[in-house]
């Protein structure tokens, strides 16, 4: 535990950023994956939503998501019921 926490600590690690062929590659990965899912990704995200909604525990039906839905979707389905979370200022 830092007693010092307003301290801010330097590093000398550089910060990594992705080129333009890595984002592209990444989102063509995405979009294989949905395709690849189509058919099970609506009624995963389904079953999350209606688990959510009848305020039951989503464990099993989040970890039957993530095999079938990308974190967008997953993310999206679960704001669409319990709306997004904001900060007080």
């Amino acid at each position: 535990l830092d007693p010092h926490p307003q301290q801010a600590q330097q590093s000398d690690l550089a910060l990594a950023r992705s080129t333009e062929e890595e984002k592209q590659s990444q989102l063509r990965r995405l979009n294989q994956f949905k395709q690849k899912n189509k058919g099970h990704a609506d009624r995963a995200l389904q079953k999350l939503i209606d688990a959510a909604t009848r305020d039951e525990n989503i464990f099993t039906q989040l970890m039957h998501a993530v095999r079938h839905c990308s974190l967008g979707q997953i993310t999206n389905a679960l704001f669409d019921v319990g709306g997004q979370y904001r900060r007080n200022m």
